[in-house]
């Protein structure tokens, strides 16, 4: 059975399918019947047959455990896509997600660093404003202590003519003394009360 065999492989080689090979094989024996038509050669004949189909058998089990195999794979192959499918679709909600994060992120960076500035400028200008301030106090306090200065001037010098006037007085009139001192009092307690509010001030 050795070279029926080996026709059915190269049967399997040359892609013939089981009826092309049954059609030579037929003619074949139709060409080798009109020698030998015996019973027994026909038997030999079944058997080279069979025989010989035996290569396309296999060949036919082994593509039918193949497509088997590549159904499996194919049914594997559509349920890994599908789950490609979801994760693909996570993760483009993801990148939107965090695409979206960094806009208001930027959005919010800028939004304080533009009241960082804004706070900068406020705080530059509330320096200037009490420089400006403080300039202002100091010169009114200048212009209080020039007029405090030439009010106790006034009043010494005041005090000076009431001393003399005094001095003159003594010498005259004992009534008239009295009434300068007191008037000279008051213009130190003028003075001494103009310096303590300056003071306080």
């Amino acid at each position: 059975m050795e070279p029926a065999l080996g026709l059915g492989r190269e049967a399997v080689v040359l892609g013939l399918e089981t009826l092309q090979l049954a059609r030579i094989h037929e003619q074949a024996f139709a060409a080798l019947g009109s020698l030998n038509g015996t019973p027994r050669s026909t038997k030999q004949a079944e058997r080279f047959f069979t025989e010989a189909l035996t290569p396309i058998v296999e060949t036919h089990h082994v593509a039918r455990q193949s497509k088997i195999e590549l159904n499996r794979l194919t049914e594997k192959l559509d349920e890994r896509t599908a789950e490609l499918a979801v994760s693909n679709r996570q993760l483009r909600r993801g990148i939107a997600r965090r695409k979206s994060v960094e806009t208001a992120l930027k959005k919010s960076g800028a939004h304080y660093s533009k009241l960082l500035k804004e706070s900068l400028q406020l705080q530059a200008g509330l320096r200037q404003l009490t420089h400006r301030v403080l300039m202002t106090l100091e010169d009114e306090r200048a212009k209080i202590s020039h007029e405090l200065q030439d009010e106790v001037a006034q009043t010494l010098l005041g005090l000076n003519a009431r001393l003399l006037s005094l001095k003159k007085a003594a010498r005259d009139n004992t009534h008239h003394l009295k009434n300068e001192i007191a008037t000279t009092q008051r213009l130190v307690v003028k003075s001494a009360r103009s310096a303590r509010e300056f003071r306080s001030a």
